[in-house]
């Protein structure tokens, strides 16, 4: 990790900037215009999934902490749900959620070490961030918070790593 802040990177939010339409191979616009509306109408279902996934996470994590279960599925799980958490945030304006999501799988697909107290503040911290992005509602960037929130972790995974 460089001493530089991070830099958000919004990636297009409609399918229509994504596809070719018109020509051979290319999206009916009639279809592309339904695809839209139905992420539209998704759009309100994505903070209950986002809790959900998080209860997940923070269910998991509570076991890995007190030493029940199968640390490596653990850590396995963790990494499942933040990919698709890594997946979907961006879909729904939290882009927040997806760099999150794929800072701590990047983190696990990286860590060496046994599971610790290191790995598990990471881990630990990185659930606590989603749970703010979610709270907050913070969309888009999410501004200073976002910003802060990015730093933070930045810092805490250079200290682990």
């Amino acid at each position: 990790m460089s001493d530089q802040s991070g830099k958000v990177i919004r990636p297009p939010n409609t399918l229509s900037q994504k596809v070719t339409v018109g020509g051979p191979g290319a999206v009916d616009a009639a279809a592309l215009e339904r695809a839209e509306s139905v992420i539209a109408n998704l759009a309100g279902d994505y903070i209950d999934w986002a809790k959900e996934d998080i209860k997940r996470l923070e269910s998991i994590f509570n076991d890995l902490k007190s030493g029940s279960g199968d640390a490596d599925k653990a850590i396995t799980d963790i990494f499942q749900i933040s990919h698709d958490i890594k997946g979907q945030g961006g879909s729904f304006d939290f882009p927040l959620m997806t760099i999150i999501g794929g800072q701590l799988c990047a983190y696990i697909e990286k860590r060496k070490e046994a599971v610790d107290a290191g790995v598990l503040e990471v881990i630990g911290l990185h659930i606590n961030a989603l749970q703010l992005v979610i709270s907050q509602n913070l969309t888009g960037d999410g501004g200073a918070v976002g910003d802060q929130l990015l730093t933070g972790l930045e810092k805490v995974i250079e200290k682990r790593s």
